[in-house]
């Protein structure tokens, strides 16, 4: 009987951590479609002051007359927000359960079972979540940068990367690093949740997730790369 009365509970429970992964890959490609579309925003920096204004100043107006300048960005800034907690929260929940699962530990683990992204996962989004509460005061809220001016964007990265803030730039850019390390094994895990299982499908997923984490990343970097090498001045 007792035999019999769990299988409900791990049913449920199993159905419950299909849903979490569903959720995880759900507000991962969210999250994936906002970096690349922020990323795309950021390389017009390339095509002059003026036209970087000109993006800057549009993203504040987006919605308008309907909505009041900025609010668009601010109903964007805490949709994300909500899909960065259920994705911590998901993955959270999935972990604890995890090691529930194995409550006896490996004498000798092998560092092959697992690719340097997945063994580094939670640290790389400890990483991530530091660097975009980081950016926030950075380059939105200008709070950690004093040479900034409120509705000047291209001058305030080129102020943000100057050569004399070169610790700025280096941690953006580990930073941004370890955002292709999270993308490349939740791109990976992403298909693999929503039904991508089989040898060859699982190489192309493979494939697909590094090629997109480095474009993310040399896109990322370009900007303040730029900056401190004089390209963008």
């Amino acid at each position: 009987m007792a035999a019999a009365a769990a299988t409900p509970a791990r049913t449920s429970k199993r159905t419950s951590s299909v849903l979490l992964k569903i959720l995880m890959a759900g507000t991962g490609i969210l999250l994936v479609l906002f970096l690349f579309a922020h990323m795309i925003g950021n390389l017009k920096i390339f095509f002059g002051e003026e036209t970087f204004d000109h993006y800057g100043h549009w993203l504040r107006t987006i919605g308008s007359p309907a909505l009041p300048d900025e609010w668009f960005l601010w109903i964007q800034r805490g949709g994300l927000t909500l899909a960065i907690v259920a994705h911590i929260v998901a993955a959270t929940i999935l972990a604890r359960r995890a090691r529930a699962a194995r409550p006896v530990r490996y004498a000798h683990r092998p560092k092959v079972q697992a690719g340097y992204a997945a063994r580094t996962m939670r640290w790389g989004g400890v990483i991530v979540l530091l660097f975009i509460v980081y950016h926030i005061l950075d380059l939105t809220t200008l709070t950690l940068n004093p040479n900034a001016e409120s509705g000047k964007p291209y001058a305030n990265i080129v102020a943000d990367f100057a050569p004399g803030r070169w610790y700025v730039t280096l941690f953006y850019a580990i930073s941004i690093i370890a955002v292709g390390l999270h993308l490349r094994h939740g791109i990976w895990s992403a298909a693999r949740t929503l039904g991508q299982q089989t040898a060859r499908g699982q190489r192309i997923g493979q494939g697909i997730a590094l090629l997109l984490s480095l474009v993310l990343v040399v896109g990322y970097l370009a900007v303040p790369f730029a900056v401190l090498t004089g390209l963008v001045d």
